[in-house]
């Protein structure tokens, strides 16, 4: 069913879900979902809702799931009751419904955005880049107009927001700057496009003319994704170990890690509110609507002056006893001034319980003042903390991109009852029976064995699919073992990869000697001196041919001043890498690797790179060839 829906549309349903879901428990109750149709006027009788609710209700729990809930919107979608749905969300939420200009807008349907999430997105780049003289034609931008949405049509905020989240994915060297063309501005478009979808953001059906253009919904849908990546990076065990202060009585280490940043962040603050003796909270909506935790959390991590050359800030409390809940937000929100940290939230956000706003302004609590201290004398394997490799990194952020939900924050955890991996081969096109897939909320009794159950389905996909996975089994993607596990999440990348030369091709099957001999025929036709053997030849070490490759799909797109030659230090390779993956992404290739992986020449991700390339040039001659048949 949901291949029914445009990914925009997919994500309006989701926004609806969360805000009727008051209660953020991740299910829409029967009150719930009562209360929303009368205030459509459609004034459905109880029993027509329960109706509703037991026929839509897949597990019997007498509530609906996201899934669960989707298929009202789907059978809804073309209703009279469908529109009228969509018009009470927006009224109830204060959402300014505007028509875009996407090919579903040309056919009645409307793209909503969210005055506030703009004003805090402005707001948040304003003082992010405030000081990069790159960004001066634009910054500051006024916050309550529509700056945002012409601010970022020439790309250059794009870039630095992505550099920003996770710092070096572009080579600042690849953004043009200075007298920007149509073509230079949609460069550094694609160049930001392809970068974020690199870091793991889903942007299927967003194009640079849509940035361009301004479309504020999938601009702040775009941005949303860029700083939630950005302020999410440190709540990980693995780049602060100080996060184990928050294991619970019988917990793990391992335990830890399964949890998502959202709940890391939960528990962060349900850890502050304990030592403050306030009732512990279950979101970031509902229960922080009196902004009574916010003091008590603000006050906990306030710095005490404990530390060398760190002044103490001392958080008033006079306000919480303010009875106006507005009037106790602003108060609240000047000693988080105080800290550095009034961001993303205004009072009325915080009144109105906004979840993904509020979701922010606790996430930079976290990052400036965790106020945790790493745990000793304690009985913890702190072996376990490596931090995810490279290669986990790359396939955790391409499905990511891919939007399969939900998202994977920890690759093998996440990947534990295969509900992912099928959505992975769906994209790959090998059909999914999904009637024979399990799906939580699993049975408290037995939920292993329905996980278990998925996983060997999985590898019996794998097989119809031609995957080499002998001695790979269920139980070893049950147990989240790295080694199996990703060599069938790698076999899905590489499909994935292949199947988009396939298209290009009119289905011709391609492997890994059709890419290298059509690399090496472009480097000689395009004038280049470099080639490669095969993908594990060392001259990829240097990323020359990489580079070469690229001027010859795109002549003159190489500025060889930059890149370095002759006898290379490991620096100079580096330089090079990160150049060829920028210039690679900024002519329009979706390439996941990294520059590392060039330098230490990683075979399979020095294929993706090539396959990229090779699916850019082919969409060239496929263009061209159109052009030529319209008699351009």
């Amino acid at each position: 069913m949901t291949g029914k829906m445009s990914n925009e549309e997919m994500e309006e349903v989701k926004e609806a879900f969360c805000r009727i879901d008051q209660d953020n428990s991740g299910f829409v109750c029967f009150e719930e979902l009562f209360d929303l149709f009368n205030e459509t006027n459609l004034r459905l009788p109880r029993y027509k809702v329960r109706e509703m609710i037991r026929e839509l209700d897949c597990d019997h729990d007498g509530k609906l799931s996201f899934p669960e809930f989707l298929q009202i919107f789907q059978d809804l979608k073309c209703s009279q009751i469908a529109k009228t749905f969509r018009k009470a969300i927006n009224k109830k939420e204060g959402i300014l419904a505007i028509g875009g200009t996407s090919e579903q807008s040309s056919e009645g349907t409307q793209h909503s955005y969210s005055e506030e999430e703009r004003f805090a997105f402005v707001n948040w780049i304003n003082t992010a880049l405030e000081n990069d003289p790159d960004c001066k034609h634009i910054l500051p931008m006024d916050p309550h107009n529509e700056d945002l949405f012409k601010g970022l049509g020439d790309g250059i905020v794009l870039c630095k927001m992505v550099n920003l989240s996770v710092p070096d994915t572009i080579d600042e060297r690849t953004i043009n700057k200075k007298k920007l063309t149509p073509f230079t501005t949609q460069e550094n478009l694609n160049l930001a496009l392809n970068s974020a979808s690199a870091i793991g953001c889903h942007v299927v059906n967003i194009g640079a003319l849509d940035l361009k253009e301004g479309k504020p919904h999938l601009v702040l849908g775009l941005l949303w994704q860029i700083i939630k990546i950005g302020l999410f990076a440190d709540i990980e065990l693995s780049r602060n170990e100080a996060l184990a202060a928050l294991l619970r009585d019988g917990e793990t280490l391992e335990d830890l890690m399964k949890l998502s940043p959202e709940e890391l962040l939960l528990r962060w603050a349900n850890f502050h509110l304990e030592n403050a003796g306030h009732p512990p909270i279950n979101n970031f909506s509902s229960d922080i609507k009196d902004s009574r935790a916010y003091f008590h959390l603000l006050n906990q991590i306030s710095p005490k002056g404990t530390e060398e050359g760190q002044p103490r800030i001392d958080i008033s409390m006079a306000g919480i006893n303010e009875r106006d809940d507005m009037k106790r937000a602003e108060l609240m929100l000047q000693q988080a001034n105080r800290l550095h940290c009034r961001q993303f939230v205004t009072p009325a956000d915080v009144v109105s319980g906004n979840p993904k706003l509020n979701l922010a302004f606790v996430a930079n609590l976290f990052n400036k003042y965790p106020a945790l201290t790493k745990p000793e004398n304690v009985d913890i394997d702190w072996g376990l903390l490596e931090g995810e490799t490279r290669e986990e990194r790359t396939f955790r952020n391409w499905m990511n991109s891919l939007g399969v939900n939900p998202h994977v924050n920890h690759l093998y955890g996440d990947l534990q009852d295969a509900l992912i991996i099928f959505q992975l081969y769906e994209q790959i096109k090998v059909p999914v029976v999904w009637t024979d897939v399990n799906k939580p909320p699993y049975p408290k009794m037995g939920a292993n064995m329905k996980k278990l159950e998925n996983c060997n389905y999985a590898v019996d996909l794998g097989k119809s699919a031609k995957f080499s996975l002998v001695g790979i089994g269920g139980q070893d993607l049950n147990d989240g073992n790295p080694t199996l596990t990703l060599a069938l999440v790698w076999q899905l990348m590489r499909r994935y990869t292949l199947n988009v030369l396939e298209d290009l091709g009119n289905g011709e099957k391609v492997n890994d000697d059709i890419i290298v001999n059509w690399v090496n025929k472009t480097l000689k036709e395009g004038g280049k001196s470099t080639k490669i053997s095969s993908f594990k030849d060392k001259a990829n070490s240097s990323s020359l041919p990489v580079i070469d490759l690229i001027d010859a799909i795109k002549p003159g797109s190489i500025s060889y001043e930059l890149v370095k030659t002759g006898s290379l230090s490991e620096d100079d390779k580096l330089e090079n890498a990160k150049y060829a993956i920028s210039m690679a992404r900024k002519i329009g290739a979706k390439v996941y690797a990294l520059p590392d992986d060039l330098v230490e020449v990683k075979p399979k991700m020095v294929m993706t790179v090539y396959a990229c390339l090779m699916g850019r040039g082919m969409k060239n001659v496929s263009d061209n060839a159109n052009q030529q048949q319209l008699g351009y």
